[in-house]
């Protein structure tokens, strides 16, 4: 109980201090894992809508695939992504191994299945005629498509607070891929790794607060905007 009440005393110093390198591990979270989000939704979101409406060979199969990789432990794709990006790799002559690059491709692997799954979900669940209806109704199949993600926006909503809660809160494949460079390629997760293993636990504490107060923030935020009327 002290380390939980010298934590939260510590995570107010930290937040009110202006600790340079504490908001460089913020600043470097949000990069990283906003990014890996935003590519996640721009190659997830698309990929799950047309899952949904489309029927062809194989759907099912690459159906299956997406469920799997929405489990798929973040420290395998970190020890994928590190044999391709090892000198020795096939992309070794990038030299991206040991930077924020490197980590954003990690993450974006993570998040993608877990978009591109429940956006497919998100999208079944409305009634399949809508389509139809809209396309005989007059519309292009541009703006069916587009009213077809107003109507599940919560659902799609949901697949990006999933994807970025799953990246967020990533250690394995982030230590990996990254190094946890001090300055560099060090994120509020595996900063908190780093004090526990030097017994500091209130510190650690104190950072998994700070963790948690950005995480719910923006999922707060995602939360608003997933009931906005404005979006109806």
């Amino acid at each position: 109980m002290d380390t939980i009440i010298e934590g939260t005393i510590k995570a107010f110093e930290l937040l009110t201090s202006g600790n340079s390198d504490v908001y460089q591990v913020m600043t470097m979270t949000l990069f990283v894992s906003g990014t890996a989000t935003a590519i996640s939704v721009f190659l997830g979101l698309p990929l799950g809508l047309w899952l949904a409406l489309v029927d062809f060979v194989g759907k099912q199969s690459l159906t299956s695939l997406i469920n799997f990789g929405m489990g798929l432990p973040p420290v395998v794709v970190g020890l994928v992504v590190s044999l391709f990006l090892w000198r020795s790799g096939p992309l070794g002559n990038l030299d991206l191994m040991y930077t924020p690059t490197a980590m954003i491709l990690a993450q974006a692997i993570i998040a993608l299945p877990i978009v591109a799954g429940f956006s497919f979900a998100a999208i079944l669940s409305i009634n399949p005629k809508l389509r139809w209806r809209l396309l005989s109704m007059g519309a292009t199949p541009w703006q069916a498509n587009w009213l077809l993600i107003k109507e599940a926006r919560l659902g799609l909503i949901a697949a990006i607070i999933a994807g970025f809660g799953r990246v967020i809160s990533e250690v394995g494949a982030s230590m990996m891929v990254g190094g946890n460079i001090k300055g560099q390629t060090r994120v509020l997760t595996t900063a908190i790794v780093t004090e526990v293993e030097k017994g500091n636990y209130d510190i650690a504490m104190a950072i998994a607060y700070i963790l948690l107060i950005i995480t719910y923030g923006i999922i707060l935020s995602l939360t608003f905007l997933q009931y906005d009327k404005k979006m109806l």
